[in-house]
Protein backbone atom coordinates (compact mmCIF):
# COMPACT_ATOMS: atom_id res chain seq x y z
CA UNK A 1 0.00 0.00 0.00
CA UNK A 2 1.31 3.42 -0.94
CA UNK A 3 0.28 6.82 0.40
CA UNK A 4 0.44 10.18 -1.32
CA UNK A 5 -0.73 13.66 -0.38
CA UNK A 6 -1.90 16.09 -3.04
CA UNK A 7 -2.48 19.83 -2.74
CA UNK A 8 -5.96 20.62 -4.07
CA UNK A 9 -7.41 24.09 -4.61
CA UNK A 10 -11.06 25.07 -4.82
CA UNK A 11 -12.41 23.02 -1.89
CA UNK A 12 -14.31 25.13 0.63
CA UNK A 13 -17.09 23.12 2.31
CA UNK A 14 -18.35 19.71 3.41
CA UNK A 15 -19.90 19.13 0.00
CA UNK A 16 -16.41 19.51 -1.51
CA UNK A 17 -15.03 16.97 0.98
CA UNK A 18 -17.79 14.47 0.20
CA UNK A 19 -17.40 14.91 -3.56
CA UNK A 20 -13.64 14.36 -3.56
CA UNK A 21 -13.57 11.55 -0.99
CA UNK A 22 -16.51 9.83 -2.69
CA UNK A 23 -14.93 9.97 -6.14
CA UNK A 24 -11.60 8.67 -4.86
CA UNK A 25 -13.05 5.91 -2.71
CA UNK A 26 -14.92 4.62 -5.78
CA UNK A 27 -11.67 4.14 -7.70
CA UNK A 28 -10.53 0.55 -7.86
CA UNK A 29 -7.31 0.27 -5.89
CA UNK A 30 -7.96 3.19 -3.53
CA UNK A 31 -7.99 1.92 0.04
CA UNK A 32 -8.78 5.25 1.74
CA UNK A 33 -9.02 8.93 0.86
CA UNK A 34 -9.09 11.73 3.40
CA UNK A 35 -9.57 15.44 2.68
CA UNK A 36 -8.02 18.05 4.98
CA UNK A 37 -10.14 21.09 4.14
CA UNK A 38 -8.11 23.44 6.34
CA UNK A 39 -4.83 22.56 4.63
CA UNK A 40 -6.37 22.03 1.14
CA UNK A 41 -4.83 18.57 0.95
CA UNK A 42 -6.02 15.10 0.04
CA UNK A 43 -4.23 12.06 1.41
CA UNK A 44 -4.80 8.85 -0.51
CA UNK A 45 -3.80 5.30 0.43
CA UNK A 46 -3.80 3.10 -2.65
CA UNK A 47 -2.52 -0.05 -4.29
CA UNK A 48 -0.06 1.25 -6.87
CA UNK A 49 -0.49 -1.90 -8.97
CA UNK A 50 -4.20 -1.08 -9.40
CA UNK A 51 -4.36 2.73 -9.67
CA UNK A 52 -1.94 5.54 -10.54
CA UNK A 53 -1.48 9.03 -9.14
CA UNK A 54 -2.58 10.32 -12.55
CA UNK A 55 -5.90 8.47 -12.18
CA UNK A 56 -6.32 9.89 -8.68
CA UNK A 57 -5.58 13.39 -9.99
CA UNK A 58 -8.04 12.94 -12.84
CA UNK A 59 -10.80 11.82 -10.45
CA UNK A 60 -10.28 14.96 -8.34
CA UNK A 61 -10.25 17.23 -11.39
CA UNK A 62 -13.45 15.61 -12.69
CA UNK A 63 -15.14 16.87 -9.51
CA UNK A 64 -14.16 20.44 -10.47
CA UNK A 65 -11.06 20.97 -8.32
CA UNK A 66 -7.47 21.72 -9.30
CA UNK A 67 -4.57 19.54 -8.20
CA UNK A 68 -1.46 21.67 -7.77
CA UNK A 69 1.97 20.38 -8.77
Amino acid sequence: MKETTLKVSGMSCNHCVQAVEGALNELSGVEHALVDLKENKVTVQYDESAVTVDQVTEAIEEQGYDVEA
